[in-house]
């Protein structure tokens, strides 16, 4: 399923939490985005098992503001199945969704480029050429060039994200994603232009605008169900979840890792913000909260500016494939 996950600015709650709701304040916190406070809350609303998301959770290409609804997808063409998320028998945090282990060493990334922590000590996956790969599909559709070749690193399934943001002040210019395991290949190259071209909230991008932009790529793993819609970590962990709103519809909506931390949430406020852009417009009560269910994840996340990506590319053109001239680095000064 495709989904939203960034914002430009922290956003005022719809309704705060009510008076003695207490519970779940601030978690101690390790960002995603590493740093960077821009990153747009993506939440979804989900209509059915896969479904394409843009970054603050609704649906890709529908709705507006910054909140995502999900809609199922059609067959994300790339392989992979979907990834289940029903909880197990036992409601505990057993591991719901095991993620391929990297099956090659990631690129050495580049000093600015930020990556999240992963749980355990495994190499990361996301790498700086995914990144590379990322701006390379753009460019050539922008400029009218043959897509690039098949790159070299994994094309393990993994469910994904690709993020834009531009600016100076790294306002987000496009964010979606999909949490069905794709090959990286083929899902990358989908949601690059999918997350530029296709994200309703913004116009789809253009030649102008390549320069100032930085592409972030994120790869969710370890997916968790919880009984407690309060056992999660600000900052740590992305969550997924799923209401029956006043209508008696099932609704979802997420948050990738980094976004309670960046809009200075705490549980309940990112429960409640969760909730609302799902859809759920009755008062939001202690109890309603309970009847969640939740399920966790966490995320590799690499970013990249556009001048780095001409510098990595200066330094290895045509080593993974690239068949397009390489943009000098004057062409849009």
């Amino acid at each position: 399923m495709a989904a939203g996950c960034c914002g430009v600015k922290k956003q005022k709650l719809s309704s705060s939490p009510p008076s003695g709701s207490g519970g779940g304040g601030g978690a101690s916190s390790s960002s995603h985005c590493s740093g960077e406070s821009q990153c747009r809350a993506g939440e979804l609303g989900l209509g059915g098992a896969g479904t394409r998301l843009n970054g603050l959770g609704g649906l890709a290409g529908g709705g507006s503001g910054s909140g995502c609804t999900l809609s199922p997808p059609q067959g994300c063409g790339g392989g992979g199945g979907g990834i289940s998320l029903s909880p197990p028998p036992s409601c505990g945090v057993g591991t719901l969704l095991s993620t391929p282990a990297a099956a090659t060493s990631p690129s050495p990334s580049l000093s600015s480029a930020a990556s999240s922590s992963s749980p355990g000590s495994r190499k990361m996956v996301v790498s700086a050429e995914m990144c590379c790969f990322c701006f390379d599909v753009l460019y050539c559709h922008l400029y009218g060039y043959q897509q690039p070749r098949t790159p070299r690193f994994t094309n393990e399934p993994y469910p994904l994200f690709v993020t834009w943001k531009i600016g100076r002040d790294k306002r987000l210019r496009g964010c979606i994603g999909t949490f069905s395991a794709m090959n990286l290949h083929s899902g990358l190259r989908e949601y690059t232009l999918t997350s530029a071209l296709k994200d309703s909230r913004f116009p789809p991008m253009t030649r102008d605008e390549l320069p100032r932009l930085f592409c972030s790529v994120s790869l969710l793993t370890n997916f968790e169900d919880v009984c407690d819609y309060l056992d999660w970590e600000v900052g740590v962990h992305g969550i997924r979840i799923e209401f029956i709103n006043e209508k008696g519809s099932k609704r979802t909506a997420t948050y990738l890792p980094e976004v309670a931390k960046e809009q200075g949430w705490d549980h309940i406020q990112t429960i409640d913000s969760l909730l609302r852009k799902g859809g759920y417009k009755a008062p939001i009560t202690n109890e309603f909260r309970k009847t969640i269910k939740l399920t966790r994840y966490r995320s590799e996340k690499m970013t990249l500016s556009y001048a780095e990506y001409l510098a990595h590319r200066q330094h290895h053109h045509f080593q993974n494939g690239i068949g397009h001239p390489l943009p000098p680095y004057n062409h849009y000064s």
